[in-house]
């Protein structure tokens, strides 16, 4: 029997500088803490190896993420993917992702990564013109995103993912059309389209709190959406969930991981994994996280064992994410478990939930709601 789906996500800690919207977890790059980095991970990933995985879960998907992954040498990116390989296996067509900033990253890199066997590059865009990357703290020039893009298709990559961002402090909708059509000249193959949302303690918090910048205008983020629908539909592009678009065949297995509830292990410091009905994390710390691999101790903070009902849930949670929706069977369970059956009721009487034979996934209008629902149906 083939064994189910599952993956490895790497965190890269590292980024040149923070982002104004930014309330991840990360640190400023120096080529000596991310050597001592490297070195803590890959103990980590044997050290895993070891205690969770055996031969018989071959991973079909490993994602690099961060930070800025390309802050990190390409040499370095390769020995970590070796290191993979080492203790685990990998299917023949795994995909390999690794997030990049357009300004961090060369064509001699790209041809490096290449050649290693990553087979996936996905770059942080956030927008395609220059005023909306300076208002968003955000470094570099559209004019590296086109040359990157360029250079990783050079290089032999034929799946490459844009991140964008709209509702962008002074964004317009023809701003953003604009953005979008420029995006579609350089023909990715896939799109992820995020909606700005305004983290605590993020300095584009503060700036909106001291007004020296306009909050997100929730009505125009629904015309961008929609906007977003119709330039890739007609572009050939389909949307398989919430944020997301891709090419025929071209959608990204790792987060489908996610929103199907699918099985992860996770490295560096602050990366999660999902294992066996037990969801942990690692410590948000590098040095605390240095500490423990020193010891040969993983770096683990948190451990949570989910209940079968609490599985359900969080597949109906994810998989309500994606346009295909989830199994009907499995909304009504969890609307049972949780006496939720008069929101489930409220929701298709609203028409922001459909059910179409078998399945029940957001309407539309829903997917527009698609977080508020999620709260409603915790």
């Amino acid at each position: 029997m083939p064994s189910s789906p599952f993956g490895l996500y790497l965190h890269i800690p590292f980024c040149r500088q923070r982002c104004d919207f930014c309330a991840f977890y990360l640190e400023i790059y120096h080529e000596s803490r991310a050597e001592t980095f490297v070195r803590s991970l890959m103990h980590e990933i044997g050290l895993s190896a070891q205690q969770y995985v055996t031969a018989s879960r071959p991973i079909q998907s490993v994602y690099f993420g961060g930070g800025t992954p390309t802050t990190l040498a390409a040499a370095q990116l390769t020995a970590i993917l070796s290191e993979v390989r080492k203790h685990f296996t990998l299917t023949s067509d795994c995909e390999i992702t690794v997030e990049a900033h357009p300004s961090t990253i060369s064509d001699q890199d790209l041809v490096q990564l290449y050649q290693s066997g990553f087979t996936r590059m996905s770059f942080g865009a956030e927008s395609m013109e220059d005023g909306d990357l300076a208002r968003i703290g955000r470094p570099g020039a559209v004019s590296e995103t086109v040359t990157a893009v360029s250079q990783a298709k050079a290089a032999g990559f034929t799946n490459i993912n844009l991140d964008l961002m709209y509702g962008l402090p002074d964004q317009s909708l023809v701003s953003w059309k604009r953005t979008m059509a420029h995006c579609l000249t350089l023909e990715p193959t896939h799109l992820s389209a995020y909606a700005l949302t305004v983290e605590e303690d993020t300095r584009l918090a503060s700036n909106i709190q001291r007004q020296q910048s306009p909050a997100p205008d929730e009505g125009l983020q629904i015309a961008m959406d929609e906007a977003t629908q119709r330039m890739l539909g007609d572009a050939g592009y389909e949307r398989y969930e919430v944020s997301n678009y891709a090419k025929p065949g071209y959608a990204c297995r790792h987060n489908l991981l996610y929103w199907t509830n699918g099985e992860y292990l996770g490295f560096g410091p602050s990366a999660q994994s999902y294992l066996d009905g037990i969801r942990f994390g690692n410590v948000a710390d590098l040095a605390a996280y240095n500490t423990s691999l020193a010891a040969s101790r993983l770096p683990i903070e948190d451990r949570t064992r989910l209940s079968e009902e609490e599985q359900l849930r969080d597949t109906v949670i994810f998989g309500l994410r994606l346009i295909r929706g989830i199994p009907s069977q499995h909304l009504h369970q969890h609307a049972a478990n949780y006496g939720h059956a008069t929101i489930t009721e409220e929701l298709l009487a609203q028409q922001l939930l459909e059910e179409d034979g078998e399945r029940s996934r957001l309407t539309a209008r829903g997917l527009l709601q698609a977080d508020t629902i999620a709260g409603q149906l915790y």
